[in-house]
């Protein structure tokens, strides 16, 4: 009797299926997929020890943006190896615990990475529009203050869908078709009203659009600086240095919203379409952050390729030596 209510409430185990329909070539997705994440593991650790090891980038920006690449780190791991582990080797069975670890981790990460992108878009509105007072504005404990905040909202907001969830009978299913354990997808499996869910997700989804909200007021406040500027010059000057933000929020924000609008509205579009953008919204932005920073960005674009020129000179000095002996 007792086994019979713990498979109720809490199945063992759940199975994610991947992508219902593309099962065919689950094995070739999951080769960019590799490759993606190799690109946000070396990327994000490389411009994070370049900050670390630079004196030069021990400012607000910079420290915004290792908090930015931890979070890219965090997000990579907690969803493509297992997405892996899926389409290379059919490890489609998860625990109850681990799915919903997992959970926690992808929108524990997704909210501190909005979060995060409207203290980096703080961070050039006072750059721009208030230069002379940037460094007394933006002091060390005020990035502490605003990593904490950043912290605490995002717990806020991902914690009581566990407890959500904890209280919901599954009556035994345990079928996810999806690569990845989120809310919803949870839910959706229970046998009993899943309106509080519903209603705490969409709560999680205005303070999210008010993130966006912020970014757009900063930039607006940004470019009508911006264009208060006497040359062409200086207007370009100001601008570049928001190019490698606006790009890393475009990366963020588009393939979630064009994930939430099929959700939401595109009801005869194929399931795997659906799929295919959630995943992207995981997946793509860990990889292209560190990318358009390190392309972007002139002092950590000249410290890695020192990093690199040195660690090539100290390769080739230790084969001479080999060579000589």
């Amino acid at each position: 009797m007792s086994m019979s209510n713990d498979t109720q409430f809490r199945p063992s185990s759940f199975l994610l299926l991947g992508i219902p329909g593309l099962e065919g070539v689950h094995v070739s997705i999951g080769v960019p997929l590799f490759f993606l994440y190799l690109v946000a593991l070396l990327g994000n650790a490389t411009v994070m020890f370049v900050i670390q090891t630079e004196h030069s980038l021990h400012e607000p920006m910079y420290y915004f943006l290792a908090m930015l690449d931890s979070i890219d780190l965090g997000l990579s791991t907690a969803t493509i190896p297992k997405m892996l582990g899926i389409f290379w080797f059919s490890l489609r069975d998860t625990s109850f615990g681990c799915c919903l670890s997992q959970m926690f981790f992808i929108h524990f990460f997704t909210a501190m990475e909005s979060i995060v992108l409207v203290a980096m878009a703080f961070d050039r509105y006072i750059a721009i529009c208030k230069p002379l007072r940037y460094t007394m504005i933006l002091t060390s404990k005020i990035i502490i203050i605003i990593a904490g905040i950043a912290i605490l909202r995002s717990l806020y907001m991902v914690v009581p869908l566990v407890f959500l969830l904890l209280r919901l009978p599954f009556c035994g299913h345990r079928i996810i078709p999806h690569t990845y354990c989120e809310h919803m997808g949870i839910a959706r499996l229970a046998c009993a009203s899943i309106k509080v869910n519903i209603m705490f997700g969409l709560g999680n989804i205005s303070l999210l659009l008010l993130d966006v909200l912020l970014i757009i007021v900063s930039y607006i406040r940004i470019l009508y600086a911006v264009f208060l500027l006497p040359s062409w010059d200086a207007r370009l000057k100001a601008l570049n240095t928001c190019g490698s933000h606006i790009g890393v929020i475009l990366a963020f924000f588009i393939p979630a919203f064009f994930s939430f609008l099929t959700h939401r509205f595109g009801h005869n579009i194929p399931q795997y379409v659906h799929i295919f953008l959630a995943n992207l919204y995981v997946v793509v932005p860990p990889a292209l952050n560190p990318v358009i920073y390190g392309v972007r960005t002139k002092q950590i674009r000249e410290r890695v390729l020192r990093v690199f020129l040195r660690t090539s000179r100290e390769l080739a000095s230790q084969r001479s030596w080999k060579i000589k002996n």
